[in-house]
């Protein structure tokens, strides 16, 4: 077996050290340009670490251990992998024969042409956890400013706290197609007013263990889709503690819904967050590419 390692910021070969008992597997570090170098993939890094590599994932078709090593491991907590030895026990059961792969869901933003008519930033982008737009472009700038480690230790939480009391909810469209199925479809807004966050989920988790969309699944073909509307910013703060637990959703304020697709649009320009990661910005269409990546986990 030939195993390609791609390693994250912070991370070196000594990580590799723990997965290689088996000394007839031959190793590489880095992306292979083909899937005719590589049989699998073990891809050590946190959240943005993944999401910068996901196009190529995807192209090469392999399957993908990932081994939580960031300072945000959102997604491989929804995989199961909580440690790196929960990664080590998926990977010696892969290595004996286990089928402990399986297909996943990923996301898909596309940018659209905004209403003044300037073209759309040229292709779409996969994310694997969650996308937002409004407060959560916020926190997410400010906590990509904090040193790795303290963004590892709580750094999404202490940067929502500030943002909670400046962020102002902004005029904000979220569509859904009339029919889900239509390959061109007529869009009707869903809805339509100021917001505070949109998020739409394709896993449980974000911002290091928030359970944004716990109803999500990555393998049901749909975006669970997150709404929270203008709040007074006291009631916000004292939300968020309710969102560890998935219990905002029996706030009023709070919308949530699955569906295949959505558009969303802003009066403004907005920037459009993604495991973290700035993406783009609005007006953009959120969707979904079934069975999109395949992963090894704890169990098939």
């Amino acid at each position: 077996m030939r195993v390609a390692a791609i390693l994250g910021l912070g991370c070196s070969a000594k990580n590799l050290r723990p997965f290689q008992a088996d000394k007839s597997i031959e190793w590489r570090i880095g992306m292979p340009a083909s899937s005719d170098q590589a049989d699998v993939i073990l891809l050590f890094g946190g959240d943005g670490t993944i999401h910068r590599h996901l196009g190529q994932l995807v192209g090469l078709g392999l399957p993908v251990l990932v081994v939580p090593a960031g300072s945000g491991n959102d997604f491989a907590h929804a995989l199961g992998l909580r440690r790196v030895r929960d990664s080590r026990t998926a990977w010696q059961k892969f290595s004996d024969g286990a089928a402990n792969a399986r297909d996943i869901d990923l996301g898909v933003i596309t940018p659209l042409p905004d209403t003044g008519g300037a073209p759309a930033p040229h292709g779409s982008r996969y994310f694997c956890s969650v996308a937002g737009v409004g407060l959560d472009g916020e926190v997410a700038q400010r906590a990509n400013r904090l040193p790795r480690w303290l963004r590892g230790h709580g750094g999404y939480a202490l940067s929502l706290a500030p943002a909670i009391f400046t962020f102002a909810p902004l005029p904000m469209k979220v569509l859904t197609p009339a029919q889900s199925n239509a390959e061109t479809p007529v869009w009707i807004a869903r809805s339509d007013r100021p917001t505070i966050l949109a998020a739409f989920a394709n896993t449980p988790l974000y911002g290091g263990g928030m359970k944004i969309a716990p109803r999500a699944k990555m393998d049901d073909g749909l975006l669970d889709v997150c709404i929270v509307g203008g709040l007074d910013p006291f009631k916000l703060f004292r939300m968020f503690p309710t969102v560890y637990g998935g219990r905002h959703l029996d706030i009023q304020e709070v919308e949530y819904f699955q569906v295949g697709r959505v558009r969303v649009e802003t009066e403004h320009p907005t920037d459009v967050y993604a495991d973290g990661e700035f993406v783009c910005r609005t007006p953009v269409e959120v969707g979904l590419r079934r069975a999109a990546l395949k992963v090894i986990t704890l169990a098939a």
